[in-house]
């Protein structure tokens, strides 16, 4: 959820004549979510929004699901996947499909070179920034993010990625969604404002800075200009680009809820208790059939016999998804699992810390570690990202001996 922002010339009342410069008349693009029954933003652009030279088609990478049979846990090393630490490669042309489903795709990048501007016209867009830094440039305005930022991209929305090549590569976990992703309805008021017992809230939010135009980035505003379009085909999921007759970063002013974000993980204050507080009390976002959660250094259990641990689980309705971005993690300790790693936990098997790290946790007063897990409420396949960096051991992790 986000708040009302005005941002550069936009006319005193909605659909009237406006003319920035007291003489072009600028053209009104509304971008609204359930049709004009919820969030929405007016743009005000200097070129008519539908112009489009020609079209192509574009494969945007290898979206192939694999069933898990044998049905395991398994443990997933990323960073081997990107070997050349994202030479050539940009964040939205080179992702690679880790898992997926009907409802959520999660793909992992590391890329260094810009990227051509993009709309994502199947749903909200989700990218923690693993590591690096880099400017998302939209037609909204610039955002710079850095390691531990989530960026949540509205559908629809046009915009690129600048990496900052001073801060390395920059690596990025990507959670794609079929719908829309939001703060949990729990945290909100009936009018839409975090709650107290939220743990972050609209100060930790940061919004775009704008307007940005072509000229601001040195860039031709009548140059024609490729957008590439991932959107709905019939059995998946398909692109298209469109070539239109201008730069793409052309509004002078908008206003309105609906637009990109960054919150930091760093910004999310966890909750505890006396004994271990189950995992939802960590969900910092959620969509269609989905949630997110982080998991962050913090204080732990003060109950004197507390097992600080996770105590052993079976997610019947759901498959779990662990990314480990940083910290030690002493319940995963001899499985393996390392910053860059994903484990998926299979709804209908119990998962829980490697042998020995239950009874060592009891007295822990403290946790370092970082970690972004998303569970789906639907089985997830696996993609082909997840078919070459599987370890193939994982499953054997929890033998004692």
């Amino acid at each position: 959820m986000t708040y009302y922002r005005a941002v550069g010339s936009i006319s005193r009342k909605r659909h009237t004549a406006h003319r920035p410069d007291g003489s072009t008349l600028a053209y009104e693009e509304m971008i609204g979510e359930e049709g004009f029954s919820s969030t929405s933003s007016l743009l005000y652009h200097r070129n008519l929004p539908p112009a489009i030279v020609r079209a192509s088609t574009w494969q945007p990478g290898d979206l192939r699901l694999h069933e898990n049979e044998p049905m395991i846990p398994r443990h997933f090393t990323l960073h081997g996947l990107f070997p050349e630490g994202g030479a050539g490669k940009d964040l939205i042309r080179d992702r690679r499909l880790i898992l997926g489903n009907d409802d959520v795709r999660i793909t992992y990048v590391v890329a260094a070179e810009r990227s051509p501007f993009y709309r994502n016209a199947v749903g909200d867009e989700c990218v923690f920034i693993e590591r690096g830094g880099a400017r998302l440039e939209s037609v909204f305005g610039t955002l710079e993010v850095t390691g531990g930022d989530y960026v949540v991209v509205p559908r629809g929305t046009t915009h690129r990625w600048v990496p900052d090549i001073g801060s390395g590569p920059l690596g990025a976990y990507c959670v794609e969604a079929n719908s829309h992703i939001q703060a949990p309805s729990r945290y909100l008021s009936q009018h839409g404002q975090y709650l107290e017992q939220s743990p972050y809230c609209e100060r930790d939010l940061r919004g775009p800075a704008g307007p940005l135009l072509a000229e601001d980035v040195g860039e031709d505003p009548g140059a024609e200009t490729d957008v590439y379009i991932k959107h709905r085909i019939r059995g998946g999921i398909g692109g298209t680009i469109h070539t239109i007759p201008f730069h793409p970063l052309d509004a002078v002013g908008w206003d309105g809820c609906l637009y990109p974000y960054a919150f930091s993980v760093h910004d999310f204050e966890p909750l505890t208790g006396r004994v271990l507080q189950p995992p939802p009390v960590h969900q910092v976002f959620e969509g269609r059939n989905f949630v997110m959660c982080n998991f962050v250094p913090r204080l732990v259990d003060y109950h004197p016999g507390a097992v600080t641990a996770p105590y052993y689980h079976a997610n019947v309705d759901s498959d779990e998804v662990m990314f480990y971005v940083a910290g030690n993690y002493e319940a995963r300790s001899g499985s393996g699992v390392a910053p860059g790693s994903v484990t998926l936990h299979t709804g209908g098997h119990s998962h829980g810390p490697q042998p020995g790290a239950y009874a060592a946790s009891i007295g822990a007063k403290a946790v370092d570690e970082l970690a972004v897990m998303v569970d789906t409420f639907q089985p997830l396949l696996l993609g082909e990202g997840a078919l070459a960096s599987d370890d193939g051991v994982y499953l054997r992790s929890w033998l004692e001996g």
